[in-house]
């Protein structure tokens, strides 16, 4: 039998949607009905080498608005795709009510914008994770 490593054995990280409470809690409803399996953020955010790219097999455990652990997803694909180029198939994965990429791309360029304070090309990475609710269930 093989051992656990020192990855396996840490707690997962715990963070919570969007910029603010509300936000957070209403994209948590989302995943925890089963609308949202899908999150995306700049791969700008990153840059400050604090906070690791997601990866595929991870788990994070998501946050209320009031920074209270309510679920545990797992994360099954990321992609790294130029904002001009997500698709419906994702923007609908969102559960954000986006049902176009056009659509997907309106609202977050406003969410893109404020969180980076700088204007958002088409051309910006953005990091396409899906993910599966593992608990609750």
């Amino acid at each position: 039998m093989i051992g656990t490593g020192a990855r396996e054995s840490l707690p997962p990280p715990a963070w919570s949607f969007g910029d603010n409470p509300r936000l957070a809690d209403t994209l948590l409803a989302a995943v925890l009905s089963g609308a949202k399996t899908a999150t995306s953020s700049s791969l700008w955010e990153y840059d400050d080498g604090e906070t690791p790219v997601p990866e595929k097999g991870e788990l994070s455990i998501l946050l209320d608005g009031a920074g209270h652990p309510r679920a545990l997803i797992r994360t099954t694909s990321v992609e790294v795709v130029p904002f001009g180029d997500v698709g419906a198939d994702f923007a609908l994965a969102e559960g954000e009510g986006d049902t176009t990429g056009d659509e997907w791309r309106e609202g977050h360029r406003g969410y893109f914008s404020r969180v980076l304070e700088r204007d958002v090309p088409d051309d910006m990475p953005v990091v396409c994770e899906r993910f599966e609710l593992r608990y609750p269930r």
